[in-house]
């Protein structure tokens, strides 16, 4: 959360979300592509709008619940996303899971690959905390398998899908890991996931006001209300572009991905060029656990609702590149230190995967 003004709120920040909310009203579905791209610009200025003001709120509130603010916001839009995309499109089952393997790929793989390459050309060698990266990775990993390849294994159901009691466990699971996480993050070993060489977190911003705070808690909802209509309003020119260019259905996962990670894809880098390797990892890694740790039992819920199946197992050559990618990333964060090859990997295995979704 560094680099978050805390004097002023941003012009944009008040203004997207209140013109989001408008454009919606005045447009309602849209399948131009000329008003689609002003829609898509409009969505991405309100998630970063969004990030922002839970950035402020969770500054001025203070840890643990802080961070649970700023994470809560990302999940919001993701599942915001999903929901309406679920509920306002042609039935996509596998929308969750696309979804949440394209967030896994891009955190574990792009962003962090992309994060030691730029940390690694200014400074060599940056150094991080084996033991935050391990804490990260202890999570990740069994969410990942029991959210995306377990349901391939299981008798109860043929297919890829979990039973309803199944699928219940696995949502108190991630939500269980997820608390855990958060309680070691936040509390006991805070010290895991500081920047090697602070005793304290250094570059926390200054705590906001109330005045810019009360802006921001009034502004969050507009801006996630405006992120949800406007990702409905451009569902029919999504599907048609797709289908247009004959592009698989899981490109859909990869977009929302994108979309949800953008904000903090920017905050990460940052602090990789500033020689801050751990902050770059705790974004990009803690993302990939609030995704799987919240999304998951959100959109179980809504499913339930909405009585729509989720399918959750991935394909066998996606498994296989996934274990592959945890098989990397166990190497790459087992010594604390590392270097430019080791994200070339990472960016590879990136590749990998996006030309595997395009090629299946």
């Amino acid at each position: 959360m560094a680099g978050t003004s805390t004097k002023r709120t941003p012009l944009y920040s008040i203004v997207l979300p209140a013109l989001g909310l408008l454009i919606w009203l005045l447009v309602g579905k849209t399948q131009s592509g000329l008003l689609a791209l002003v829609l898509v610009a409009v969505l991405l200025g309100n998630v970063i709008s969004a990030v922002h003001h839970a950035e402020i709120i969770a500054l001025r509130i203070g840890e643990p619940f802080g961070t649970l603010v700023l994470a809560l916001a990302v999940t919001i839009i993701e599942v915001g996303m999903i929901v309406v995309l679920m509920v306002g499109g042609e039935p996509n089952p596998a929308l969750m899971r696309d979804s949440i393997h394209a967030v896994v790929m891009l955190v574990l793989h792009g962003l962090a690959g992309l994060c030691i390459v730029v940390c690694a050309i200014y400074h060599r060698e940056p150094e991080f905390h084996v033991a935050g990266a391990n804490a990260f990775l202890s999570v990740l990993i069994p969410m990942a398998v029991l959210v995306l390849v377990m349901p391939n294994f299981v008798a109860s159901v043929p297919g890829p899908f979990y039973s309803s009691l199944q699928l219940v466990f696995v949502s108190v699971v991630c939500l269980v890991l997820y608390g855990a996480f958060l309680f070691i993050q936040t509390g006991w070993h805070r010290g895991y996931f500081l920047p090697v060489g602070d005793d304290d977190d250094a570059e926390s911003a200054e705590r906001p006001g109330k005045r810019i705070t009360l802006v921001s808690f009034g502004l969050l909802p507009v801006a996630l209300l405006s992120v949800v209509l406007l990702a409905k309003s451009l569902t029919p020119a999504l599907e048609n572009g797709l289908a247009a260019v004959h592009a698989p259905v899981a490109v859909v996962g990869v977009i929302i991905a994108a979309i949800v990670l953008l904000p903090e894809s920017v905050a990460a880098l940052r602090a990789a060029a500033r020689n801050r390797l751990q902050s770059s990892l705790n974004l990009a890694l803690g993302s990939g656990v609030a995704s799987i740790g919240l999304t998951v039992p959100t959109v179980a819920l809504v499913s339930y609702i909405i009585d729509q199946p989720l399918q959750l197992g991935i394909s066998p050559s996606n498994s296989v590149l996934m274990a592959l990618g945890v098989l990397i990333a166990v190497i790459t964060y087992g010594t604390g230190r590392t270097n430019v090859l080791a994200g070339i990997v990472h960016l590879v295995l990136l590749a990998a995967y996006l030309f595997l979704t395009f090629v299946p």
